[in-house]
């Protein structure tokens, strides 16, 4: 289950984070992948205790990309299922990334799972630029 995707996007299929690692895991493109591995995102699922860890509402937001449970909130629970904008040449293309599906997440996304009144037993306020400045992997200005 994605919950980001549209449509639009359902041809596009998802590969996982060790994909995205092949090319944004370098100081120059901004170890977006180190950030992310070291994140509470990638730590969701483990985040999870007991039953919770098995509970579709809670595996909804802590490892929203089934095929790729393990990985908790991975690249593309965020940025959409990377199929079609993976290759470099793509990616190299701000426009044509977002044609393939590139999700450029804003705070709407972040609120599926960080609104209020979602069951979370450990629920906090969200305050969209703080986290968000706490998540962010923008690669390096060229």
């Amino acid at each position: 289950m994605f919950f980001l995707s549209t449509a639009m996007f359902a041809q596009n299929t998802y590969i996982g984070s060790a994909k995205c690692k092949m090319c944004h895991n370098s100081p120059a493109k901004g170890e977006q992948f180190k950030k992310w591995s070291e994140s509470k995102h990638a730590k969701a699922l483990a985040s999870l205790t007991g039953a919770d860890a098995t509970n579709a509402k809670c595996l909804k937001c802590h490892a929203p990309v089934s095929a790729f449970k393990a990985e908790g909130v991975n690249c593309e629970a965020c940025h959409g299922a990377g199929s079609a904008y993976k290759s470099p040449t793509v990616m190299k293309d701000a426009a044509q990334s977002k044609a393939k599906g590139l999700i450029i997440p804003g705070e709407k996304d972040c609120l599926i799972c960080h609104g209020k009144g979602l069951g979370n037993p450990k629920e906090k306020d969200f305050n969209y630029a703080t986290y968000s400045a706490k998540s962010a992997h923008k690669a390096p200005k060229k």
